[in-house]
């Protein structure tokens, strides 16, 4: 049967438009094979005429897509409707030279030849999606301008990273976004603020079991500030999961994790939209904890100051009250009920100066001797000791490697610090558990609280009670305790705090309630062993005069007092001005008793420094509530003018004296 003229009018007519059509326009049959292709779609995708008809379809698409387009062209053809391909995702075309661009896609069976030939209309978008993606970084960028914003103008770090998964969500058209901060107390992060996490899901994430099974490649990527893709957590087909960190000095401070639709921009630009926001939340972050970390070092240094000024005015009393009682031992024969009672005092005083000792520790106004100690002979000392001593109960374990190198330290002060850390864990565990401690060599490059060199970390570790957050950021404060009334003064860990500042460390506590504490004293590495000074030799004096110079009339009185009983004698003047007068009326002064801090601001140093210029033979001895140097007059080791600290008894007085003056 010959076809009529309307059949050969539709046939060139189809020809035409079909060789015409601005869109590059393909005939494909059920096995893949291009059958017809105009004269746009060989130009666009870089191929001679003729050169596209007999070659697979796939040949138009990236190689990674290949094998899983010929399993989608299957199912298409077996239920064929006129629809566009990939709705929502972006489609990449690659041209005979191997360049890919985006493409939009339709597709079509032919009605002429039912489920046997299929067309496809092919549009180069290039130029559509840059001016999307310039829309797309605008938003992005006015994102991050707001979020930026928000956390400036946020009252604490806290309140701003509650905003910003909504934000991060807004900008993304993404369905759910997650902040994750890491816990030094836990081994997983936790959720910190999320926008549109369903209950299940969240519980899902929480449990954080999904860090370890990225591959090392991502892992490593994702460490160095990069935007992954994490499968393992996309919560349905139509979304897929990116991941990043919150870059920290150290290790991460945590992540952002966003779950994206397909389409809507690039991920390019949309993992680069992440990362910044994950930059800019971890400088809020890292500014947040500097600005507690330095609010707590200010509340701790005020709260020494105010220690420190107390113990000073304590010494003062305690030593009036203690010379009264020596003198009064001093003065003749008393019934059994008097010495007792001038005993019983005593001991009262004793009791005072030791409590005294714990709040200069704390202030760190206490004098440090330091030398080289072996952290591996000092642990094995201690260990041994708190086992017999912490109960059956506590089981102790001390982890100490041979090759450490000797720490820089006062060794009294250290293993009481060790014992003290050791007590308060065996408090937290009333029903027995286990005591770890162990030291570790330690190399600080950047820290804001000691000077980067080489350290020796010791650390207590418990398995008792733990603390809550609250109790945890006071706990080194004095008097801060949570043990029952009489069980505990609340200086233990103010003490061990002191000596730790003191000695040029850092003290680090990680607490959770229910499952333990740990705690680590980071201490310098000694340079070189330390050197024992000889006892100086005892010289008998009597008759000298003793210029004494202290603010206090009753502490005044009570040197000169024990003074006279040695047969020296004294010159009593109350402040910096009368010290010279009486110096300059009594040629006969040999030596000069001082407090550190006088009256009207004056510095008792200064005062022996001017008078030693007068009379270089002047023998001089500090006397102080204080430490000396605490005050900034003096560094502590300064060995010209030596120190007897307050409260003093005479015998200690008198043996200060004769150490002075046996002095060359």
């Amino acid at each position: 049967m010959t076809p009529g003229p309307d059949r050969f009018a539709d046939a060139t007519l189809f020809k035409a438009l079909f060789e015409t059509a601005p869109d590059a326009m393909v005939v494909v049959d059920r096995t893949g094979i291009i059958v017809l292709a105009n004269p746009r779609a060989e130009s666009l995708f870089g191929y001679a005429p003729g050169m596209l008809a007999g070659q697979m379809i796939e040949v138009l698409l990236p190689d990674q897509l290949r094998a899983l387009h010929v399993a989608h062209r299957t199912n298409y053809m077996d239920s064929p409707r006129v629809r566009p391909m990939g709705a929502g995702y972006e489609l990449t075309g690659v041209r005979a030279d191997g360049s890919p661009f985006p493409v939009e896609i339709g597709l079509s069976p032919i009605a002429a030849k039912p489920g046997s030939l299929f067309a496809a209309s092919i549009r180069d978008i290039s130029e559509t999606q840059r001016a999307r993606q310039a829309l797309a970084r605008s938003r992005y960028d006015a994102a991050l301008a707001d979020i930026s914003r928000r956390i400036l103008v946020a009252p604490s770090h806290e309140t701003a990273l509650a905003e910003v998964p909504a934000l991060i969500a807004s900008a993304l058209s993404a369905p759910a976004v997650a902040i994750l901060l890491t816990d030094p107390h836990r081994d997983k992060p936790r959720i910190t603020a999320s926008w549109g996490l369903d209950p299940a899901f969240r519980d899902r994430l929480s449990q954080a079991t999904w860090l370890p099974m990225l591959d090392p490649r991502s892992r490593e990527r994702m460490n160095a500030g990069e935007v992954v893709a994490f499968p393992v957590l996309d919560a349905s087909p139509s979304t897929h999961a990116v991941v990043t960190t919150l870059p920290d000095r150290r290790t991460p401070a945590g992540y952002v994790v966003a779950w994206l639709p397909p389409g809507n921009g690039s991920d390019r630009d949309r993992h680069h939209f992440v990362g910044a926001v994950a930059n800019v939340l971890s400088g809020a972050i890292q500014r947040g904890r500097a600005d507690e970390q330095l609010a707590h070092a200010q509340r701790l240094d005020a709260l020494g100051q105010l220690t420190g000024g107390i113990a000073h005015d304590f010494n003062n009393l305690l030593t009036i009250i203690s010379g009264n009682l020596q003198l009064l031992e001093m003065a003749g024969p008393k019934d059994a009920a008097t010495v007792e009672m001038v005993a019983s005092a005593s001991r009262a005083v004793e009791r005072g100066s030791a409590l005294t000792r714990k709040l200069l520790g704390f202030s760190r106004r206490q004098r440090l001797t330091p030398r080289a100690v072996r952290p591996e002979l000092l642990l094995a000392d201690l260990s041994d000791m708190l086992a017999r001593t912490l109960g059956e109960q506590i089981q102790v374990m001390a982890s100490c490697g041979d090759a450490l190198p000797a720490v820089f330290a006062d060794p009294g002060e250290l293993e009481a610090a060790l014992i003290n850390l050791a007590l308060n864990a065996r408090d937290a565990m009333p029903d027995g558990g286990k005591l770890i401690i162990s030291a570790r060599a330690l190399e600080i490059q950047v820290d804001e609280e000691v000077q980067p060199g080489s350290y020796v970390a010791f650390s207590v570790v418990d398995s008792g009670v733990g603390m809550l957050p609250e109790v945890s950021a006071h706990a080194f404060e004095p008097f801060f305790t949570t043990k029952d009334p009489g069980k505990g003064s609340g200086l233990g860990l103010s003490m061990v705090y002191g000596f730790v500042k003191q000695s040029g460390g850092r003290l680090i506590l990680e607490s959770e309630a229910g499952v333990g504490t740990r705690i680590e004293m980071v201490l310098p590495v000694a340079q070189e062993p330390a050197m024992t000074a000889p006892a100086p030799a005892h010289v008998a004096v009597g008759g000298a005069s003793v210029l004494v110079v202290e603010d206090e009339a009753e502490v005044r009185r009570i040197a000169a007092s024990f003074l006279r009983t040695a047969g020296y004698v004294p010159v009593e003047a109350a402040d910096a001005a009368a010290a010279r007068e009486a110096f300059d009326s009594h040629p006969e002064i040999e030596m000069l008793f001082t407090d550190v801090v006088l009256g009207s601001g004056d510095s008792g140093i200064e005062l022996a420094r001017q008078l030693q210029e007068l009379r270089p033979t002047l023998k001089v001895l500090l006397t102080s509530g204080y430490e000396y140097g605490s005050r900034g007059d003096e560094p502590a080791d300064d060995p010209i003018f030596p120190l007897l600290r307050k409260p003093y008894r005479r015998d200690e007085l008198i043996a200060a004296w004769h150490r002075v003056l046996a002095r060359t």
